[in-house]
């Protein structure tokens, strides 16, 4: 059986009468989008979108750091 994602589901043609209402009684979460009955695809609000992109980059930085964190450093002259 699939997993959903979200508390929120909406078949296609529901989505296409009111996408706005959609969003608006998902509060900010995301809506699953069925096609017969199956998960096609989620809908999320812009600024969760930008709240994980930004997490995934954060991770990606940290993953970076561990990776360099045995380096020795290079001494810089400044001038």
């Amino acid at each position: 059986m699939q997993n959903v994602l979200a508390n929120v589901m909406v078949s296609i043609p529901e989505l296409k009468k009111g996408s706005s209402a959609v969003m608006a009684e998902a509060g900010g979460m995301p809506v699953a989008i069925l096609n017969h009955s199956r998960v096609m695809g989620y809908l999320v609000p812009a600024k969760l979108y930008e709240q994980v992109m930004e997490r995934l980059e954060d991770l990606e930085l940290i993953e970076v750091i561990k990776a360099r964190s045995g380096e020795q450093g290079i001494p810089v002259e400044s001038g």
